[in-house]
């Protein structure tokens, strides 16, 4: 498992819920989303500052076919939508809760902290009835969230809502060539500089971790889906905000042989224990979580939840449709 900053828990009693699909015409699957180009771009990181254990290098040239991703994380509003069309009911729904950043937890919902504390990060409290609809529990709720992302969502959550929207969870390749918006080997999005003439261009920790936050990029927890400059090829929040599931499962060392199966259109190991994330949070800071770089990557288990976890989602273009 991941450094527990990132992606804490594991339910391995969880049983994998089947998704909702329906009858989405590829055009209309595709509306709202922005095309990323096919070809070759460097993937992964050899700088110093990586996590070994993630596995971010060797940098290497990987090819992706042509497709289309959403320019933004799904939102509140969009899987309300989803849930009232399908009766879905999320993991952490089925299980009861989910993990909660200790500083969000408050009132009614300090009464419900379960035990099962994360070992050697304490600021991740279990949180009875802790769900999408009340992210930080009881007596929290979404109503001035709207266009926020949706976060308390397992990766078997984003896949239902992905077959149900007739799309798919992107993969970690095509995640991470969409997020660096067309340029090569940079560190974040729009660049080197994380915060170029001064100005905040993702939703970070700012200040102490875990202790305070002082808001200073302007957002204190979820930002808006479109926060922030989109990068260069249209996508909002691709560093920061909320870790994005990915379809892959996660290998430290799977990608790192030079094969066909990892350079072409690459999907990831055939089997695993945690499924990729990519992006990270609103909680990252470079003391700590450091994983806001474009490149970094981390992982947790398919039914884990969390209240800094999302996802967009990717459609095929026509001519490179997956089997």
């Amino acid at each position: 498992m991941s450094d527990a900053c990132c992606a804490p828990g594991a339910r391995p009693e969880g049983a994998a819920l089947l998704p909702a699909p329906r009858t989405v015409d590829r055009p209309d699957a595709a509306r709202g989303t922005v095309a990323v180009p096919g070809g070759a771009f460097w993937m992964g990181s050899d700088d110093t500052d990586t996590f070994p254990d993630d596995g971010e290098g060797p940098v290497r040239a990987v090819e992706v076919s042509a497709f289309r991703i959403d320019p933004k994380a799904v939102t509140n509003t969009q899987f309300a939508a989803f849930v009232k069309a399908t009766g879905h009911q999320t993991d952490a729904e089925r299980f009861g809760w989910s993990y909660v950043f200790h500083a969000f937890v408050r009132g009614e919902a300090a009464h419900r902290v379960l035990d099962g504390h994360v070992p050697g990060a304490p600021w991740w409290l279990p949180v009875e009835g802790a769900s999408w609809r009340a992210p930080e529990g009881p007596g929290s709720d979404v109503a001035r969230r709207a266009n926020h992302p949706v976060v308390h969502v397992s990766w078997q959550d984003a896949s239902a809502y992905a077959a149900w929207a007739g799309k798919r969870l992107p993969t970690e390749a095509e995640w991470e060539k969409a997020a660096r918006g067309g340029l090569e080997r940079a560190r974040f999005p729009w660049g080197d500089e994380f915060t170029p003439r001064g100005q905040h261009r993702c939703n970070t920790w700012q200040g102490s971790f875990p202790r305070q936050d002082t808001g200073a990029d302007g957002h204190l927890g979820t930002a808006p889906v479109t926060a922030f400059r989109p990068n260069g090829y249209g996508l909002y929040n691709t560093s920061g905000n909320v870790w994005e599931w990915c379809a892959d499962w996660f290998s430290p060392d799977w990608h790192a042989a030079d094969s066909a199966a990892t350079r072409h259109d690459p999907v990831g190991p055939d089997s695993g224990v945690g499924r990729v994330m990519r992006g990270g949070s609103y909680l990252c800071h470079e003391s700590y979580c450091n994983r806001y770089r474009v490149s970094a990557r981390t992982q947790s288990t398919p039914d884990s939840t969390t209240g800094h976890a999302g996802f967009r989602c990717a459609v095929d273009e026509p001519d490179h449709a997956r089997g």
